[in-house]
């Protein structure tokens, strides 16, 4: 049992540590091009953040289409919308991002709706 135990102790670590070094490249990276992270932006305020997207979702916002995307940049995360749309050619799970808008607060959880963006 104790075999057991101890390689899935293993394992566990090792997810652990890759998820904090994933954290703190993307932080270098967005850091090095000027961003700024997710945690210190202020609210209603114009911002400039690169990171990773987690997770794209079609959610309809009443009645019109939306497509949301879960942008993680090491610091945190934020809920990028873009209404009226339904699909955007590159923007898919995994992929880098930097995108430029004001940032607010919604069921307190940050979103930026419609940003200017660019895949990297």
């Amino acid at each position: 049992m104790s075999e057991v135990t101890s390689r899935l102790r293993r394992s566990l670590n090792r997810w652990a540590n890759g998820e904090e070094q994933e954290a703190e490249e993307l932080q270098k990276d967005s850091a090095k091009a000027g961003c700024c992270p997710i945690r210190d932006a202020g609210e209603r305020s114009r911002v400039d953040i690169q990171g990773s997207l987690r997770t794209v979702t079609l959610r309809p916002r009443g009645g019109v289409p939306a497509l949301e995307a879960e942008l993680y940049d090491g610091s945190g995360t934020m809920t990028v919308v873009w209404l009226g749309r339904r699909r955007i050619a590159g923007i898919e799970p995994g992929r880098q991002i930097r995108v430029l808008g004001r940032i607010g607060t919604q069921d307190h959880q940050r979103v930026m709706f419609n940003p200017r963006y660019e895949l990297r």
